[in-house]
C-alpha cells in the first residue's frame, strides 16, 4: 500500500507493504503453543518466524505492516489484515535466502508454490501461479517439529543476523571451540564459560550474560538480557528466548521468552511457551524405558495420538509453572495457566488452568490465573493486557 508523509522540504510519498502472516490450518498443530499467539509468532531458531521473515524482507520492503490470518479470538492482540491488498505468507515456513528471492519478486496477483506447496500470495485475487523448486524447505507441522528442525532454524538466523558484522572478542577467561562460528552482541557478559561451536554456531544477545562454569555445546542462542545461570549445562541445538533464565541441564529445547528454569534439573526436547517457570530440580524424562515412538496429545482429535517421535520431553503453553521437585513424564503436554504441584507423576497431558495435576484436577480460578501473571509480568515492568485477558478467558470457557 502507499502511503503519504510530510517534510520540511515538501510532500514525499513512501510504500508501506502489508505483510499477513497465515497459520495455514495448522493452529491446533502447534498448540499449546499456538493457543495464545499466530503460528509466525513462535520462536523457532533464534528468532520468531516473523521476525526471521521480516529481516529477510527488508531489502525488497524497507518499511513492513505486519498482520495476521488466525484465530479470531486471537486478533484481540494480534489484528488482522487487508488480504485484498497485502503480501500474504504461511506462517508455518521459514525463511531461506533462494525463497525468500522469490517471494521478493512477486507481482500483484501472483501465487508462488514451492514444490507444490501454497507459500504466498500477493493480493486475495490471485490466479498467476509461480513455481518453484527448493531443497530442505523448513515447514514445521506440528508442534515437535520445532525442537527436531532447531538446529538448521538456528543457522538460518546465526547467518541472517551475523551477515557482514563482527562480533564483540571473547575475554581470555572463557575457552572456546571454533571462535569463529561465536557471536557475541555488545553488551553481553561472558565469563569463565566453555563455549562449543564445532557442531553449530553459538549466538549470544545484546546484554545477555553467560555466567561462570557454565559449558555449552551449539548450535546455541540466547537472545537480548538472557542469563545462562552458573554450571549450567547445555546441549545444542537450544533456544533460549529473550529474557529467559535457564540453569541445570538442557538439551535441544526452545524457550519463547520470559521464561525461567533457573535451577537444577533436566529439560531435553522441548518447547516451552512465555512466562512459564519450573521450580528447583524438575526434571523431565525425554525417552521412554522401552526406547520406542511415544504418544502425544492432539489439540485436534483431543486424546493421545501414536507418533514416530522417539525424544520428546515437555510441550508447555504460556503461564505454566511447576512447583519444586516435580517430574514429568515422557512427551507431557502442559496447557496454558496450568500450575503443576504434588508428588508423584502427573499424567501426559495436563489442561490448561489446571491446579495441582497429580493428585487433584482442581481448576485455577481465572481471576486468580490473571493475578499470577500480572504479578509475573509486573517484574519485567509488562503489563497484562486487556488483549491477553480476552485470549485466556477465551480458552479458560473454551479450551481448559
Amino acid at each position: 500500500m502507499t502511503r503519504t508523509g510530510f517534510a520540511s522540504t515538501g510532500f514525499f510519498i513512501f510504500i508501506v507493504m502489508q505483510i499477513i502472516f497465515d497459520d495455514n490450518d495448522h493452529h491446533l498443530a502447534l498448540a499449546p503453543l499456538s493457543l495464545t499467539r499466530p503460528i509466525a509468532e513462535i520462536r523457532f531458531g533464534i528468532l520468531t518466524i516473523k521476525e526471521s521473515w521480516i529481516m529477510s524482507l527488508a531489502h525488497f520492503y524497507p518499511t513492513i505492516e505486519v498482520a495476521y490470518s488466525t484465530q479470531k479470538y486471537l486478533n484481540a492482540k494480534f489484528p488482522s489484515g487487508d488480504e485484498f491488498e497485502a503480501l500474504t505468507i504461511i506462517g508455518n515456513i521459514k525463511p531461506q535466502p533462494e525463497l525468500v528471492e522469490a517471494i521478493g519478486q512477486l507481482k500483484r496477483g501472483e501465487m508462488l508454490y514451492a514444490n507444490d506447496r501454497l507459500i504466498a500470495r500477493f493480493g486475495l485475487d490471485s490466479i498467476q501461479r509461480v513455481d518453484i523448486r527448493l531443497e530442505n524447505l523448513l515447514f514445521v507441522e506440528n508442534c515437535w517439529d520445532l525442537f527436531q528442525k532447531n538446529d538448521r532454524a538456528i543457522q538460518l538466523d546465526f547467518e541472517l543476523l551475523t551477515a557482514n558484522r563482527v562480533s564483540e572478542k571473547l575475554n581470555a577467561t572463557n575457552r572456546s571451540l571454533n571462535e569463529g562460528n561465536i557471536f557475541i552482541e555488545k553488551g553481553a557478559t561472558v565469563n569463565f564459560a566453555i563455549l562449543n561451536a564445532n557442531d553449530g554456531p553459538i549466538y549470544i544477545g545484546k546484554d545477555a550474560e553467560i555466567m561462570e562454569g557454565s559449558m555449552i555445546r551449539g548450535p546455541f542462542s540466547i537472545g537480548e538480557h538472557g542469563v545462562v545461570k552458573m554450571g549450567a549445562k547445555i546441549y545444542g541445538a537450544t533456544s533460549v528466548g529473550p529474557h529467559c533464565k535457564v540453569g541445570g541441564e538442557l538439551s535441544n529445547c526452545i524457550f519463547q521468552a520470559y521464561s525461567n528454569k533457573g535451577h537444577d534439573g533436566f529439560l531435553g526436547n522441548s518447547v516451552v511457551g512465555e512466562w512459564c517457570n519450573f521450580g528447583a530440580d524438575t526434571n523431565s524424562s525425554n525417552l521412554k524405558n522401552n526406547y520406542s515412538p511415544v504418544k502425544i496429545h492432539s489439540f485436534k482429535t483431543n486424546q493421545l495420538e501414536q507418533t514416530n517421535v522417539q525424544f520428546c520431553g515437555v510441550l508447555m503453553g504460556d503461564h505454566g509453572k511447576t512447583g519444586i521437585n516435580t517430574m514429568l513424564n515422557t512427551a507431557t503436554v502442559i496447557g496454558v495457566s496450568a500450575n503443576i504441584f504434588g508428588g508423584g507423576f502427573p499424567s501426559k497431558f495436563i489442561p490448561s488452568f489446571t491446579w495441582g495435576g497429580v493428585n487433584n484436577d482442581d481448576r485455577f480460578i481465572l481471576d486468580k490465573a490473571f493475578e499470577v501473571a500480572e504479578n509475573m509480568m509486573s517484574r519485567r515492568g509488562i503489563p497484562l493486557t486487556d488483549g491477553d485477558k480476552t485470549i485466556l478467558s477465551f480458552l479458560y470457557a473454551n479450551l481448559a
